[in-house]
């Protein structure tokens, strides 16, 4: 029997004669630097994630093919000539040189492998796909809520900073914050771009976070901020563009011009910042609809009162959008923005709906006289046909119109998914919701609506979490309490949900509502009698559907369906979802159900009448 130990020796001995560990040493040192300079230079050449992959396998697979090489060939001062064989006795000298002889090229060659594997595991592990957290949720709210897994940053990815107002007067911040919202919004016109949503990005302000840490929190690999400085007539105004994972500052410009020369800056950074992502327009670059430049900053103050939606700034908004107007009568987004002032006051009980909803309709058709590809403008009359109309129909109508004028627009998607939900689709308004959150991860409204949606869809502890992470991010935020006791009640956690009803401040109404609900689940009726005489008293005439939500919950059929008849008979705002609302549930079997969904316009064959195609997100 051969002795395996001397066969042993014999064979790394010629590997050794051979120079394949003196190889291997080289290859792996090689190869390491290779892959680690691709890993950071190839990104920086806008070259495609793949292309990092391919130098890591290439340099594996060469390994073999390298050690294969050099056992068959050696370099020879005549050149490169197929290696000979051993001579009998030089083996054996190489066996029997001493330990400190014969080791250091093996450590070496092991050496050299462990640099190849290291460069490839951390190539690949800067690549590896990581789970975005969402910014400002809570650690409860996280665990409740279901694991979103996010394979990184698109490269084609960006989000618009504030820019910093360094205006000697601080009240022209309103200038800077609405100059960076123009370019977020011309930017993203660009379909081939995403670019995070103005809540998410501007729930930064004022943060000293670094822009690494920003960009992660917003899922983007780019980042865009700057500075603004108004003076009189004149404006100066920096932008630069920093690569979000080593703060890279891929092109920085700055412009000192007149406000005339506004709108053309806006297009210029607009332009550049697609040229340096490189990314190929399918059509021509967005560009700035110009106005006057007196009229311009009284739309920027507007909009951004608009934003805050407050009895007090939505007031002084509708006043300042009437003054843009008085200037510059054609402006299109002026008059866009006056018609959603007028339906959030209308919404909130600020005016009376036939006349805020007649506002609202005037100002929309306006803003599409002067633009007819104005695309807010069809959204807005889908919010008025929605929300104050009850006509699904007119609804879909619009709000497929603005699809199609401005397919990426947060807000448009945002109000497809409430039509979707509307028609019965809870499933396609649950994709776009979360979506939309993945998106906008910091808008509590968001999360909200789609809380509701979970809510109406019977996922319950799904609801409860969104709505968790609704108040993380708007602490009071209004009925989210009252949604998440909702919740509790279908889950038999009766207890728990009369506190959750309790903490509902924000709206009255709806904490007395719940208040009933909940005594009735705890047999206590004398408190839940009182409760429920304080609704019909209060607010009996102007929500009458909410009483009858109560009614149905306790199985008092006939007076629910008495309630619900007068909802009908003054066209109460919301009438076609109510065939959605749980709390109606306990009258789905009763032959006056269905009567009820027809008056509504929400009977299936009605629902499914309806043309309405759910736009697939990116």
């Amino acid at each position: 029997m051969p002795d395996n130990s001397t066969a042993y020796q014999r064979f790394f001995a010629e590997l050794k004669r051979r120079r394949v560990f003196r190889v291997m040493a080289v290859y792996g040192a090689l190869a390491f630097a290779i892959i680690e300079a691709s890993d950071v230079i190839l990104p920086r050449m806008a070259m495609p994630d793949w292309t990092v992959s391919l130098v890591i396998w290439l340099a594996l697979i060469g390994f073999p093919v390298a050690v294969a090489l050099a056992w068959v060939f050696d370099v020879t001062p005549g050149g490169v000539q197929r290696t000979e064989e051993a001579t009998p006795g030089e083996l054996t000298r190489i066996i029997t040189l001493p330990a400190s002889k014969r080791w250091p090229a093996g450590l070496l060659a092991l050496v050299g492998v462990i640099a190849l594997v290291a460069g490839a595991w951390f190539a690949g592990r800067n690549a590896a796909p990581t789970t975005a957290a969402q910014p400002g949720a809570s650690p409860a709210a996280g665990a409740e809520s279901r694991a979103a897994v996010s394979t990184g940053p698109a490269r084609e990815s960006i989000a618009v900073l504030p820019f910093v107002n360094m205006s000697s007067d601080p009240e022209q911040e309103y200038f800077s914050d609405g100059i960076s919202e123009e370019l977020l919004n011309l930017l993203a016109q660009i379909p081939e771009l995403q670019v995070a949503a103005r809540t998410s990005s501007f729930s930064f302000k004022d943060q000293s976070l670094e822009i690494p840490e920003i960009a992660e929190r917003l899922n983007v690999a780019h980042v865009l901020e700057g500075s603004v400085r108004k003076a009189g007539d004149r404006v100066r105004i920096t932008a630069q563009l920093i690569r979000a994972d080593d703060g890279f500052h891929m092109w920085s410009e700055s412009w000192d011009r007149s406000l005339d020369d506004i709108f053309a800056i806006q297009d210029e950074i607009a332009a550049d910042v697609a040229s340096q992502l490189k990314i190929s327009l399918l059509g021509s670059a967005p560009t700035v609809a110009a106005t006057r430049p007196e009229a311009y900053a009284l739309y920027l103050q507007a909009r951004q009162l608009g934003h805050q939606i407050t009895v007090e700034s939505l007031n002084q908004s509708v006043v300042l959008y009437e003054r843009a107007l008085e200037i510059d009568p054609e402006y299109a987004a002026a008059w866009a923005g006056l018609a959603s002032n007028y339906v959030f006051q209308t919404g909130n009980g600020l005016r009376p709906v036939e006349e805020g909803a007649a506002l609202a309709r005037e100002a929309a058709d306006r803003a599409l006289a002067i633009d007819p590809k104005f695309a807010m403008a069809y959204a807005e009359l889908g919010r008025i046909s929605l929300t104050f109309e009850n006509d699904l129909a007119a609804a879909a109508r619009n709000f497929s119109r603005a699809l199609a004028l401005d397919p990426v627009n947060p807000d448009i998607l945002a109000d497809a998914a409430i039509l979707a939900r509307d028609l019965g689709r809870l499933d396609e308004a649950i994709a776009l919701l979360e979506d939309a959150v993945t998106r906008d991860p910091v808008n509590s409204n968001g999360h909200h609506n789609l809380g509701t949606v979970y809510l109406w869809a019977g996922r319950l502890d799904e609801a409860i979490a969104s709505y968790r992470t609704a108040l993380t991010l708007s602490p009071g935020r209004l009925g989210a309490e009252y949604s998440i006791g909702t919740a509790l009640l279908f889950k038999g956690e009766n207890e728990a949900a009369r506190a959750a009803f309790a903490r509902e401040s924000g709206d009255e109404e709806y904490q007395v509502k719940g208040a009933a609900l909940a005594l009735h689940a705890l047999g206590r009726q004398a408190e839940y009698e009182a409760a429920l005489q304080e609704l019909r008293e209060r607010w009996g005439d102007r929500w009458p559907s909410e009483v009858a939500h109560v009614h149905a919950w306790v199985r008092d059929t006939d007076v629910a369906f008495e309630w619900l008849d007068r909802a009908v008979a003054q066209n109460e705002d919301g009438l076609t979802n109510q065939f959605l609302r749980p709390l109606l549930a306990p009258l789905h079997g009763d032959p006056r159900w269905e009567a009820f969904r027809a008056k509504t316009g929400s009977s299936e064959a009605q629902l499914a009448a309806i043309e309405f195609e759910v736009p697939v997100t990116r």
